[in-house]
């Protein structure tokens, strides 16, 4: 069974202490980061071990492209995919076609290693926001829909669930809410308009969504991912979603306005998230286990989605996979060097 905590390790092999974290029931998933990372064969070895120790674990790592890849060494490194964005405006068959492939190569390295799956694509705009920024594909929603929809095709034809990010739209925030309480004061109507549009026209190629730590104070008084009326009335009743809903990080700033970290995944998954995340914070994360122990376990059929089909194969230091990842690797490296 998937219990509703995702939490992080320290270091690039499982501690004891990890080991017994991994056993209790409510934890459900481990997400990696960069300090996580050696290589290739490294990572493989840590997700092995993690699957041994909880076979129905669910495992993610953050591989969106640009900035924000914590595979590095060893894999492909991907551009910002707001060069994508650049390249849709003069030549937009080309830009399309390096979309899914894109989504292609990241999932086939991140299935490689035995991560079922990348929080991704981000569906925000890339507009004022400073966290956001190239991040998002393009800076208008005609732009972002066949962009991200080629990239989930190329995600899903390797094996991977998708995760949009970061519902209704965190790119018309400029704070960052990693570091600060992030509020948008525009209407309903006009976030709805202008940052929901990719969200709502994607929602069929979409296995699982991530709502913004931004309070939309015009619309609801909690953030988004801390909000019944965003997660349940929006997102599961008029929007018909069935999909997964993950927290962003609950030990983000922004997040504390719900208080200690019990109090934090407490009202995500009250608000209808299936999943909350506490990262970068292990006191926390038990604190939180604790808070949540006596709860029902989330919506299994959904999670079960996430689950990734993850190749038994043996990977080196240096990821070196089959004759069409190393044409598609080439192609995005030739991208990447042509600005």
């Amino acid at each position: 069974m998937i219990g509703a905590l995702m939490l992080d390790i320290a270091g690039t092999e499982l501690t004891q202490e990890d080991i017994e974290l991994l056993q209790a029931p409510q934890v459900g998933g481990m997400i990696l980061f960069a300090r996580n990372i050696e290589s290739p064969q490294q990572v493989r070895a840590l997700t092995d071990h993690m699957r041994q120790v909880r076979p129905d674990i669910l495992i993610a790592v953050d591989q969106e492209g640009g900035r924000v890849q914590r595979l590095r060494q060893g894999f492909t490194l991907l551009p910002a995919m707001g060069r994508l964005g650049e390249r849709y405006l003069d030549q937009p068959e080309q830009a399309v076609t390096l979309a899914e492939q894109c989504g292609w190569l990241m999932a086939t390295e991140v299935l490689a290693v035995g991560i079922d799956f990348s929080f991704a694509p981000v569906l925000d705009l890339n507009d004022i926001s400073d966290v956001i920024g190239d991040r998002g594909f393009a800076k208008n929603m005609q732009d972002i829909v066949p962009l991200t929809a080629a990239f989930m095709r190329g995600m899903k034809k390797a094996g991977m669930a998708t995760t949009g990010k970061h519902f209704p739209g965190h790119g018309s925030v400029k704070a960052d809410s990693h570091v600060a309480a992030a509020i948008d004061s525009r209407s309903y109507q006009e976030i709805y308009d202008k940052d929901m549009q990719s969200f709502i026209q994607l929602m069929p190629q979409l296995d699982a969504l991530m709502p913004a730590h931004v309070i939309y104070d015009q619309v609801d008084p909690n953030p988004a991912g801390f909000s019944p009326f965003w997660l349940q009335q929006i997102l599961r009743q008029e929007l018909k979603f069935d999909g997964v809903l993950f927290s962003d990080d609950l030990s983000m700033q922004a997040a504390c306005v719900a208080g200690g970290a019990d109090a934090r995944i407490q009202a995500a998954l009250n608000a209808g998230c299936d999943m909350g995340l506490v990262c970068n914070d292990r006191a926390a994360a038990c604190i939180a286990l604790d808070g949540i122990g006596t709860l029902a376990l989330p919506n299994q059929q959904r999670l079960e989605r996430m689950r990734g089909k993850i190749p038994n194969i043996e990977v080196g230091t240096t990821l070196v996979l089959d004759e069409n990842w190393n044409n598609v690797r080439k192609v995005i490296e030739e991208f990447k060097n042509s600005f």
